[in-house]
């Protein structure tokens, strides 16, 4: 059966690639495609080695969103996300610091950099920015898109990182119920979408540590496809959540799967890499219990033991409340606390009594966490 499936896939797949370059070769030749974009992702690294990646595009032209925007606008902008122009076979040159290194995309559009540096990056600043250049003509008369990364390197007074999922953890979305899921992608946008109420205080909190400041870094590891890497980040930027990396997931049909590949297996990937790049600080994980995150947090701390100093679950899924409570025990064996919460404060309180973030804090979630509700 894994025979036939595969051969399926391999049969199917080389269809669809066909299918994109002749759709490619018809929006260059009549005209189609009139400008190229580099999105790129932010990234992050050490003091010796950055990484980061990104995707080349048809200028999809999205624009910022509106608060007063219709469902039907809305649905449009999600729709040019999805109905994407990749740019397959192309180079791009990044360059940082003098130095200069190349990459070429793969039959997605995307491209992927680990740059080693010849010299440890000094300063205080975390954030650094890598110039990005499209080298490839696309189409006739293009000027060479040039784009910025920003890319994380911990200073180093860092007092810990913080993981967290984003759908059902920081954003109600309904991951668990498939219609109501698409509804509320496709219909709000970036302003209308409401983060849980008091969260993004509280991630604020986590991000001064005791500092006073924006100091510890944010990561977010989620399922979401890439194709929503703009509207996501314009939701944490209008809502203040702390700047990070997002760590998302490509969807479709692939050499190895039909729609998506597994959600489990791609956020331990993803937190592993974190973790091998940034070696030097543990980690809160923050996620939900609608979509196994306690189990993926679990095996993390298996894997990297001494690393993970708490984990967070916001109680979403009554289903599985239980079961996640069952799982604090085993928690405990491997010496890390886990908290089941259905509100921010309880969180914050308990950051607070263990000194990750600062008392003065929690009368700013507190009102914060009022406002939204209301």
């Amino acid at each position: 059966m894994a025979n036939v499936k595969k051969k399926v896939l391999t049969v199917l797949y080389s269809i669809k690639l066909r299918l994109s370059m002749l759709k490619l070769w018809i929006g260059k030749k009549f005209g189609l495609i009139r400008s190229v974009m580099i999105m790129p992702y932010q990234g992050f690294g050490n003091r010796n080695e950055l990484f980061f990646l990104g995707r080349v595009l048809k200028d999809r032209r999205i624009g910022i969103s509106q608060l007063e925007d219709s469902r039907w606008r809305n649905f449009k902008k999600m729709y040019k996300r999805f109905m994407t122009w990749k740019i397959p076979e192309a180079t791009v040159e990044a360059t940082f610091d003098g130095i200069k290194k190349s990459a070429t995309t793969d039959e997605e559009g995307y491209y992927e950099f680990r740059m080693e540096l010849p010299q440890p990056i000094s300063g205080h600043n975390p954030w650094h920015k890598v110039r990005i250049e499209l080298e490839t003509m696309v189409i006739k008369n293009q000027n060479p898109p040039v784009v910025y990364s920003n890319i994380f390197v911990p200073s180093e007074n860092v007092e810990f990182g913080v993981i967290s999922d984003i759908d059902d953890t920081i954003v109600p979305t309904g991951a668990t119920r498939l219609w109501e899921m698409l509804k509320t992608t496709f219909l709000g946008n970036a302003q209308s979408r409401v983060p849980f109420p008091g969260v993004a205080a509280f991630y604020q909190a986590l991000s001064k540590g005791l500092v006073g400041h924006e100091n510890n870094p944010f990561f977010y590891v989620s399922s979401s496809p890439w194709n929503l890497y703009d509207f996501l980040r314009e939701l944490m930027n209008f809502h203040h959540l702390p700047q990070g990396p997002l760590m998302l997931r490509d969807i479709g049909l692939s050499r190895e799967y039909f729609l998506s590949g597994s959600h489990t297996k791609h956020k331990l990937v993803q937190i592993e890499r974190i973790f091998n790049i940034i070696r030097d600080i543990p980690f809160i994980l923050i996620g939900d219990s609608g979509q196994h995150d306690a189990e993926i947090y679990l095996q993390v701390i298996r894997d990297f033991p001494g690393r993970v100093k708490m984990v967070y679950i916001r109680d979403v899924d009554p289903a599985s409340h239980k079961k996640v409570l069952k799982m604090a025990g085993d928690f405990e064996k491997m010496g890390v606390e886990m908290m089941l919460v259905t509100d921010t404060i309880a969180a914050a309180q308990h950051a607070v009594s263990k000194g990750w973030i600062l008392e003065e804090d929690i009368a700013h979630i507190a009102e914060e966490k009022k406002e939204d509700e209301e």
